[in-house]
């Protein structure tokens, strides 16, 4: 189902395994010790790779390229490790939708034979999906994943023509933050599945049952979510950034911040007077249940919401963009689910 990208050459990886190579990937290795025969995974951030970690189980070696909430995936410069590890990789797990651009660049600059799953086109919001089924992902889980692949460098070609980096915008309209959405993630585990499973067809059963594990417990979180919905169908809240939106739909409240306010703080520009003064407005209305931070980054504009919420009575709550130390997916968005609902209901 999944084709695999020829290895144009050595010559540049060969160079890189003799660099002193200072990078930022943590791996983790199966278990027993590790194994040569282990399944190599490359993800773009700890949050992919986590998820991965589940999935294969004992079975794979993880290498999480970004790691750190002091790295951003936005404006991460990948290193020579960080290229070899991409290189030697059976399966490569990034976010898509322009925000892990850097994993894209790798791709196409290492040669990689890897399979890649992209998450941001498992997601209803993704431009080219008329709103998938359950069914349909099971069936093709990996199908977007395998056209992603191929396109890499058909538009790194182009880029080159015209001058330009290999640096992939974001997607107009289109929320990135893909790993909010619990629904989402669900399937990217199958899709992980069935890679894996691919890759070694005699551990097919142990990568579908670790799967459908991870999945039940994504259900919980959307039941949790649910409970949510229903008894605060839609009451406002304001985010600083987008982060969390996928997160506070599905719990069925209504995101009341000005777009443009979230897309300038998402990409460190300052926000417009009248955009801030709406904001402002906005918190002063009293209909603002909650505001939600990024915990990872800020600014003055920030700062002002913060301030003025607090000045309002209205709490403010932050979510991390990476997986926080010693957490897991699963106990990382209870936790998010729990800090909302608990919140809601004072």
């Amino acid at each position: 189902m999944t084709s695999k990208r020829r290895l144009p050459t050595l010559a540049g990886l060969a160079a890189a395994s003799v660099i002193t190579l200072a990078g930022c990937a943590s791996t983790t290795a199966p278990a027993g010790g590790g194994s040569d025969e282990a399944l190599t995974v490359v993800a773009s951030t700890n949050v992919y790779g986590q998820i991965a970690e589940e999935v294969g189980g004992g079975l794979i070696e993880v290498t999480s390229i970004v790691t750190s909430d002091s790295q951003d995936p936005h404006s991460f410069e990948p290193s020579a490790r960080d290229q070899l590890a991409v290189a030697e990789a059976d399966l490569v797990i990034e976010n898509g939708g322009g925000y892990d651009a850097y994993i894209d660049a790798l791709i196409e600059s290492s040669g990689t034979e890897a399979h890649v799953i992209t998450a941001a086109e498992f997601s209803h919001d993704w431009p080219e999906n008329e709103g998938h089924s359950d069914e349909a992902t099971d069936a093709e889980p990996g199908a977007a994943s395998t056209e992603h692949a191929d396109e890499h460098a058909d538009e790194d070609a182009g880029a080159d023509e015209e001058g330009h980096d290999h640096d992939h915008e974001h997607v107009e309209g289109f929320n990135e933050h893909v790993w909010y959405d619990p629904h989402t993630i669900a399937h990217v585990a199958e899709a992980i599945a069935e890679e894996l499973g691919e890759l070694s067809p005699a551990d097919a059963e142990t990568f579908t049952a670790n799967a459908e594990q991870f999945v039940a417990e994504v259900e919980g979180i959307e039941a949790s979510l649910a409970d949510i919905a229903a008894a605060h169908e839609g009451e406002s809240v304001f985010v600083t950034e987008p982060v969390p939106v996928y997160l506070i739909t599905a719990a069925g409240l209504a995101d009341v911040t000005p777009e443009a306010f979230s897309e300038a703080v998402e990409e460190g520009q300052d926000v417009a007077p009248a955009t801030l003064l709406e904001s402002l407005g906005l918190l002063e209305s009293g209909d603002v249940r909650v505001v939600i931070t990024n915990s990872q980054t800020g600014g003055a504009e920030t700062d002002h919401i913060v301030d003025a919420a607090e000045a309002g009575g209205i709490p403010v709550i932050a979510f991390s963009e990476t997986l926080p130390e010693g957490q897991t997916y699963i106990s990382w968005m209870q936790a998010n689910v729990e800090a909302l609902s608990t919140t809601l209901d004072a």
